[in-house]
């Protein structure tokens, strides 16, 4: 078998593997067939972070050490899990009005970090099924660990939903001293307590309707008038309680809507955002839905407006390299991909895509062009499966060039990554044994590749010994 073949071959293996999987339910709605998956786009990550990062600070956490995790649901949901994961449903991100409101629901989730009230939390769970309480755990650890909901280890349904409340929820003493700890945060940011006290309201009264009517925040943050009482006092002797953000958070926030809109649901957003509405984030939601409706030329002729109104701003360079790139321009895409990554010259996500089309383009002279910046994505965020797969593409390619068999041992530890990314460190361990023995001894990839190995057994001999220790 051809090198080239073999890396087809695993990259076949792993897909189908992981079609047999399903997304990762975090949650589900009620009587329908939405299962929630995470999704990836730079410019709302971007926005987040930047919103979240003060509040961070304020509660004494280093920004960057906080997972921000975006799940595509029309669920009203947001919760922490796992340490120092923060999940945000894009039901929640469409509902919120204003900055605020979303930077609320932050310091809310932020306070449950900072209180500990996880590990507590999970103290609370003894009387859930462990089997589904370890699975719905196991489910979100692959999520986050990959960033791809396809690595979970299954949908939860049914008493899995029992199990994942007794997980989100906790008491209505635990969420006031979150929302205290939340409170203080945004007094100590300087951003106005009343996006909170908005949010609640928005809410309030669902407390009055049937569980099965409630939005998920609601049944996993059970809200209280005097929840809302103690939110709206703090709030009337706060010296923030006028202030406002600084003004791009709102044009942020308003994008965000309406990208989010236009992606997710199309057929609305055209018919909310006419012709005749001439506001920039109308536009910019018309033309990703024109993108997604398949109206390829309209999309671009937008997008062209959008970039003369603002040619500093990369989201809109790599809507067009997007859209150029998956209606099969793959050549006209890379000039706008770059001109995004000038702009934006962190962001994995835009180094990524910029190294994809490379990947894809017909001049094999872009090759190692695509290499390099396929690296650059790996080292901004290392543990993106697709990332892995891309320089697995690349260097498999490069091997067939070069005739360089170090290449193809390069690629064989890519494939290791992936796996290991995406869950599956069995076939990551066996991938990167055979890596190890196309790579030069005591290199970096080789040094890597052993670590994957390492690791993988030594679980496998922990899980062992447990198995002996309850049999005894």
């Amino acid at each position: 078998m051809k090198f080239s073949d073999f890396v087809l071959f695993v990259m076949a293996v792993i897909a189908i593997f992981n079609s047999t999987l399903g997304f990762v339910a975090l949650a589900q709605e009620s009587g329908g067939g939405d299962q929630p998956v995470f999704i990836r786009d730079a410019e709302i990550e971007n926005y987040l972070r930047e919103l979240a990062s003060p509040i961070y600070r304020a509660a004494d956490i280093e920004p960057s050490s906080i997972s921000i995790n975006i799940v595509q649901s029309s669920i009203v949901n947001a919760f922490v899990a796992e340490g120092m994961n923060e999940f945000f449903y894009t039901g929640l991100l469409q509902l919120t009005d204003s900055p605020e409101q979303l930077a609320g629901v932050i310091a809310h989730e932020t306070g449950h970090i900072a209180g500990g009230h996880l590990i507590r939390g999970k103290e609370e769970m003894k009387n859930a099924s462990a089997e589904a309480i370890l699975g719905m755990l196991l489910a979100v650890a692959a999520g986050v660990a990959s960033r791809n909901g396809q690595a979970a280890a299954g949908a939860m349904s049914g008493s899995e939903q029992i199990a994942e409340r007794s997980y989100l929820s906790f008491s209505r003493t635990i969420e006031s001293s979150a929302d205290a700890a939340g409170m203080s945060f945004l007094d100590k940011a300087q951003i106005s307590v009343r996006g909170m006290l908005e949010f609640f309201q928005k809410l309030a009264g669902q407390e009055l309707l049937p569980a099965s009517a409630q939005d998920a925040y609601v049944q996993t943050h059970p809200l209280t008038h005097e929840r809302i009482e103690n939110v709206q006092e703090h709030l009337e002797h706060s010296p923030y309680k006028d202030a406002k953000l600084a003004p791009k958070f709102y044009s942020m926030h308003e994008r965000m809507k309406a990208k989010l809109l236009g992606y997710l649901q199309p057929e609305t957003a055209l018919l909310r955002y006419t012709d005749s509405d001439v506001r920039l984030p109308a536009r910019y939601a018309r033309a990703i839905a024109l993108y997604r409706d398949g109206q390829t030329d309209k999309a671009l002729g937008l997008t062209d407006n959008l970039i003369h109104e603002e040619p500093k701003n990369p989201f809109f360079y790599e809507l067009k390299g997007q859209i150029q790139f998956e209606s099969g321009r793959v050549e006209q895409s890379i000039p706008n991909y770059k001109i995004a990554n000038d702009l934006l010259t962190d962001s994995a996500l835009l180094r990524a895509a910029y190294g994809h089309a490379l990947l894809e383009s017909k001049d094999q002279n872009n090759l190692d062009l695509s290499i390099q910046n396929l690296l650059e994505a790996n080292r901004l965020e290392g543990h993106d499966p697709t990332i892995w797969h891309f320089l697995a593409s690349a260097w498999g390619r490069k091997a067939e060039i070069t005739k360089d068999s170090k290449y193809e041992g390069m690629a064989t530890y890519a494939l290791a990554e992936e796996a290991v990314a995406q869950g599956h460190d069995k076939a990551g361990a066996q991938l990167a044994e055979r890596a190890m023995k196309g790579l030069p001894k005591g290199s970096v990839y080789w040094l890597r590749a052993q670590d994957i190995k390492l690791s993988v057994t030594a679980e496998e001999d922990k899980d062992q010994k447990k198995d002996k220790d309850r049999e005894h």
